[in-house]
């Protein structure tokens, strides 16, 4: 069975001790030593039927990754330390230094609760508009579908009841709203402007610690990252960093040096031989510039658009290239010329190494867009222009 960009997985939720654990994903295609771990990390999820989403990372990350060991610290040891005693400040920070930006963009950052009939769990989000929109992940908030409660807690501690808006899984984002006004709104930048070495901040609540800050560099652009269940997979064509990201900081904003939110922080990576499933400095988020537009409909129809160009994809296909192996009659591709069989290797000029690579560079256009498809058929390449359709997501 094969479903537009939605493919039959080997990942599924399963019921969890009250902690969390993330759920091991296998890796496609040849690559490093060892599996990565893909995990969502909405904080602490506790109860009889919890259960925490897992990630899996695209081939090509994969096939990149390194394997990374981190030496843990016994919390006892950690409260019994002493500190070394702070010196005195020495005067204003500098316009963008990490301090000058945490002040000015920590009121925007909230933590959620979120509670359902049977588990609880909270993450992150920051205030996208002034008149209490709040943007946050999927995951944070599906605890509290069908009759659960959400609650969003500022950083000055001020609790508000939250209701969703709308989702869309399969970009793994929610909107919430709260019933205030002149809240501080986040500034938003441009993820498409982003290179690799730029410094990064995350700012979320980690373990449930609020206003919790860390910092690093933008490791890698476009790392295809995806969910493995079919029922609600998201694929993201995700930013990579080092800032240190843990469980709760999921929905958070990633902001470039300008204060500016470059992303919205959703997983992190571990090896499955490994007992560490915190931060190894791996940690994902979904690009501003595709955030925006789906919030922006959610808030304006409660509902929201993912571009699809009418195909299905062989998702167990090794590549290079994305095979297709069934067409949509009268969609995008259809009129385009595609036909079965046909192995697209390019999109708009980036290399398509596999099917969840394509899945995730179609989902960083908008429908209506046109997107120049390089593909390979009986040895030989074509190229087709194709405008992509769409498919709503409803709440």
């Amino acid at each position: 069975m094969t479903r537009e960009f939605d493919p039959e997985s080997t990942i599924r939720p399963v019921a969890q001790e009250p902690t969390f654990v993330p759920i091991v994903a296998k890796r496609r295609g040849p690559g490093v030593t060892g599996t990565v771990l893909i995990a969502v990390v909405t904080a602490l999820v506790v109860g009889d039927i919890a259960a925490v989403g897992g990630y899996l990372l695209g081939k090509r990350a994969a096939e990149s990754a390194s394997t990374s060991q981190s030496q843990t610290q016994d919390l006892s040891q950690l409260a019994s330390a002493s500190l070394a005693p702070s010196q005195p400040a020495s005067g204003p920070a500098p316009t963008e230094s990490i301090a000058a930006i945490v002040k000015e963009v920590l009121p925007s950052v909230v933590t959620i609760l979120a509670e359902g009939k049977t588990q609880v769990g909270s993450g992150s989000g920051f205030v996208f508009r002034s008149d209490g929109y709040i943007l946050t992940n999927n995951h944070v908030v599906d605890v509290a579908k069908n009759g659960g409660n959400l609650s969003v807690i500022l950083t000055d501690g001020t609790k508000f009841k939250g209701e969703v808006v709308g989702t869309n899984p399969a970009y793994d984002l929610a909107v919430v709203r709260v019933a205030k006004t002149n809240l501080p709104a986040a500034t938003l930048g441009n993820s498409d402007a982003l290179r690799v070495g730029d410094p990064a901040i995350a700012i979320g609540a980690p373990l449930g610690l609020a206003g919790t800050v860390t910092s690093g560099i933008i490791s890698a652009l476009n790392r295809p990252v995806t969910t493995g269940d079919t029922a609600t997979a998201s694929f993201i064509d995700a930013i990579q960093t080092d800032a240190a990201i843990n469980p709760g900081n999921s929905g958070g904003p990633l902001l470039n040096a300008s204060g500016q939110v470059i992303g919205i922080n959703s997983a992190i990576a571990s090896m499955v031989n490994g007992s560490e499933t915190g931060s190894i400095g791996l940690g994902f988020a979904i690009p501003v510039n595709s955030a925006k537009r789906i919030a922006e409909e959610l808030i304006a129809t409660g509902t929201s658009q993912t571009p699809v160009i009418g195909v299905s994809l062989d998702m167990n296909y090794a590549g290079p290239g994305a095979k297709v192996i069934k067409i949509t009659a009268g969609g995008p591709a259809d009129v385009a010329g595609l036909k079965l069989a046909d192995l697209i290797t390019q999109l708009d000029g980036r290399v398509i190494d596999d099917a969840t690579e394509l899945v995730v560079a179609i989902r960083e256009s908008a429908p209506g867009d046109q997107v120049k498809v390089t593909y390979k058929r009986n040895g030989a390449l074509k190229t087709a222009t194709v405008t992509l359709g769409a498919a709503s997501t409803k709440p």
